[in-house]
C-alpha cells in the first residue's frame, strides 16, 4: 500500500497551524520517512523570532550561554583560530554566546531560512558582534564556500532534520572544513530506546556516527555533550580532525560553480553561471535554486 503524500497547505495556513501549536514539519511530511529541504525551510521560517524570543526566560538563557562557552571552550583548545562557521546558524542565539567568549576576527554563518537569518542580523547587531559576522543562506549540501576555507566549522541540531542524506551533509561540510569539523547532533548510537524512537519518528539524522566511520574521517572525539536541553534528543559531540591541506580564502561563491561573485546592482553575480543571485536587506541569498539567468549583467561586469 503506497504512503499518504504530505498535505498540500498554503504557507499562510502553516503559520496559523504553526500558531496552533502544529508540528509544521510533520505535518508536511505526512506519512513520508524523510524531511525534503523545502519543507525544513517553510517549518523553520515558520518559527522565526522563536529562539530570541526564549532568551527572555533567565533558565533558557542561561542554558544557551554554558552551551556557547562549553563550545568557545572546545574550539580554543583545538588552536588558534582566525575563522569559525556555524552552519545551520539560525537565529545566531548559539553563535553569539559562542563570540562572546572567543576572540576570532571573522565568523560566518548560514541557514537555509532568510527569515531567520535576518533576525538573526538584528540580534547579532544589538548583541555587538555584527561587525564580526558574514550571513548568508545556503545549503547545507552546496555551501557557498571554497574547498578548506574556514578553520573550523560546526553544527547545533543543523544536520537533525536532514535524515538519510547524513553522508552528503558530512562531505560537504568536511570540503569546507580547514582544519577541524565539529558536531553538536542527535546522538542516535548513543541514546535510550525512548530517544531512538523520536528521533525515528521525527525524520533525523541517525546515521551519523556511521557515516563518519564509512567516510574514514579522523574522529578525535565522540561522546555525549553534557548540556542537551532535551533527555529524549540527547547532544552528542564529535569531533573531526581534518589533515594539512592547501588553503583558500574564505570568499563568498557561486553554490553550483563554486566560482567567484562579482557585486553588481545589489546582487551578487555568477560570470561562470551567468546568474546573479538576490541580497535581501544585506543578506545574500546564495542557495542555487535562487539563481536568477542573467547575462545581461556579464557586460556590466565587464565594464567595471
Amino acid at each position: 500500500m503506497s504512503k499518504a503524500p504530505p498535505k498540500k497547505l498554503s504557507r499562510l495556513a502553516l503559520l496559523e497551524q504553526y500558531k496552533r501549536g502544529e508540528n509544521i514539519t510533520a505535518l508536511l511530511r505526512g506519512d513520508e520517512v524523510q524531511n525534503s529541504e523545502e519543507m525544513i525551510e517553510v517549518a523553520y521560517d515558520l518559527q522565526t523570532g522563536s529562539y530570541v524570543s526564549a532568551l527572555q526566560d533567565e533558565s533558557t538563557r542561561l542554558h544557551k550561554q554554558q552551551y556557547g562557552r562549553e563550545i568557545a571552550s572546545i574550539i580554543s583548545e583545538l588552536g588558534e583560530a582566525q575563522t569559525i562557521m556555524e552552519a545551520g546558524v539560525g537565529e545566531a542565539t548559539t553563535l553569539s554566546f559562542v563570540l562572546q567568549q572567543l576572540d576570532v576576527p571573522q565568523a560566518f554563518g548560514f541557514d537555509i531560512s532568510w527569515s531567520r537569518l535576518c533576525m538573526a542580523k538584528e540580534w547579532l547587531e544589538a548583541e555587538g558582534l555584527l561587525d564580526r559576522c558574514n550571513l548568508f543562506t545556503g545549503s547545507l549540501f552546496e555551501i557557498p564556500l571554497p574547498d578548506n576555507s574556514i578553520d573550523v566549522v560546526y553544527t547545533s541540531h543543523s544536520i537533525e532534520p536532514n535524515g538519510g542524506h547524513e553522508e552528503a551533509a558530512l562531505r560537504e561540510l568536511y570540503r569546507v572544513a580547514g582544519k577541524w569539523l565539529i558536531l553538536l547532533e542527535p546522538a542516535f548510537d548513543l541514546a535510550e530506546t525512548e530517544a531512538k524512537q523520536r528521533m525515528q519518528k521525527h525524520g533525523y539524522c541517525i546515521n551519523l556516527f556511521s557515516a563518519i566511520n564509512s567516510l574514514g574521517y579522523d574522529v578525535v572525539r565522540h561522546e555525549l555533550f553534557p548540556l542537551a536541553i532535551n533527555p529524549l534528543n540527547p547532544t552528542g559531540i564529535t569531533i573531526i580532525r581534518k589533515p594539512e591541506v592547501s588553503r583558500n580564502p574564505p570568499a563568498l561563491c557561486c553554490p553550483v560553480t563554486r566560482g567567484e561573485l562579482v557585486p553588481v546592482n545589489g546582487a551578487m553575480f555568477s560570470p561562470q553561471h551567468l546568474a546573479a543571485y538576490p541580497v535581501l536587506e544585506g543578506i545574500p541569498c546564495l542557495r542555487s535554486e535562487n539563481a536568477i539567468v542573467a547575462s545581461r549583467l556579464l557586460s556590466t561586469t565587464d565594464k567595471r
